[in-house]
């Protein structure tokens, strides 16, 4: 057998040589372990840098638990972040589209782990990315135990990258929210959005591409931002204040307005034969109306694609609403009235929205 090194006058050659830095790999830890640390609660009971991390359910106060999980990505929200080269709160919205999901079942978030993958490492932006998954952690009160930064030259191209975040989390067995009590005159209340979150990037893009704006220009819904900053803002994380109202009673159900919008989320928390017929008076921020017009968007297309200001939507006993409400509330995000629950045919649509058209720009 021919040595083709030997053969092709070529040296020996590295990992380095084919495109994979390992040391700019350890120059990354080193750099978000003080991150990491500050995200620590009860019940972790690892550090940073082993093969895998250990969480304690006893020592975090748990007598009977249920576990959650969930993971979940960005999307194409990432290509914005890397065309306006503003990196520091994409890790945010990686962690709320995880642990928005978790509380839904009453689960209060243990710990998350990411996944980071480009193709040629930048330590600073890769610092700034998890600096943000970092927050994100704080915010929802879980520890970041630990991730993986994967270089792979020739996956991606130029400043590419992807994350996925994974998030555990965990309910005493009698707080799990399953929907199944949600009944016919339940109120609903929605959660305000801080923008467009993390769905439906790919039509917001579409949209900017076709109308010619630029991220780098002011936003024109949005005085005193780029387009692009503005579009970044990060995805609310609503855990502390779903937390609260789970345990003050009266909650049934909670849905988290990601991809598929009203029609698609708030259905999936509702027994057989049952729907909701919203109002359509809620605030609607501007980024939706400036997308709906300059990209024509009809409004049922607005309803299934975009979260249109309401986040998360709360179903809660009627004579529970007030109490519910002022506990959703709590910290400082807008709450809103925005419907009931209602007994529908088998071929009803589950979400009806009144005034719906209206809201719109022709």
């Amino acid at each position: 057998m021919r040595n083709h090194g030997e053969d092709l006058g070529i040296p020996g050659l590295t990992y380095k040589d084919s495109g994979v830095d390992v040391d700019a790999g350890d120059a990354l830890v080193d750099a978000i372990k003080p991150l990491t640390e500050a995200t620590r609660r009860a019940g972790v009971a690892s550090s940073l840098g082993g093969f895998s991390a250990l969480f304690d359910l006893k020592a975090a106060g748990f007598k009977d638990p249920v576990l959650a999980a969930t993971t979940d990505g960005v999307g194409t929200k990432l290509k914005i972040a890397i065309a306006a080269n503003h990196h520091a709160t994409i890790g945010i919205d990686l962690v709320a589209m995880c642990v928005n999901d978790l509380v839904v079942g009453g689960a209060e978030p243990l710990f998350f782990l990411d996944y980071f993958a480009t193709g040629k490492l930048d330590v600073v932006a890769g610092r700034a990315i998890i600096a943000g998954i970092a927050e994100g952690c704080r915010t929802a009160g879980c520890a970041l135990v630990g991730g993986e930064t994967a270089e792979m030259p020739g996956m991606y191209a130029g400043d590419d990258y992807d994350l996925a975040g994974f998030a555990v989390g965990a309910c005493e067995r009698g707080h799990v929210l399953t929907g199944a009590g949600v009944a016919e005159g339940d109120v609903v209340l929605g959660l305000a959005s801080s923008g467009a979150h993390s769905n439906g990037f790919s039509l917001v893009r579409r949209i900017v591409e076709a109308g010619g704006f630029n991220y780098a220009a002011p936003a024109p819904f949005e005085p005193g931002r780029s387009l692009g900053h503005a579009l970044l803002e990060p995805t609310q994380i609503y855990v502390k204040e779903c937390l609260k109202a789970r345990n003050a009673g009266g909650l049934k159900a909670l849905a988290h307005i990601t991809g598929g919008g009203f029609i698609g989320n708030i259905p999936r928390v509702l027994p057989d034969g049952l729907g909701v017929a919203l109002d359509g008076t809620w605030p609607i921020p501007p980024v939706f109306s400036w997308l709906q017009r300059e990209g024509q968007v009809p409004p049922d297309e607005m309803a299934r694609t975009f979260n249109c200001g309401i986040g998360m939507v709360a179903v809660v006993s009627a004579d529970k609403a007030d109490v519910q409400a002022a506990a959703l509330a709590s910290a400082g995000t807008a709450v809103t009235r925005i419907g009931r629950i209602v007994r529908i045919g088998a071929d009803a649509p589950a979400v009806t929205i009144d005034g719906w058209d209206k809201r719109w720009a022709r």
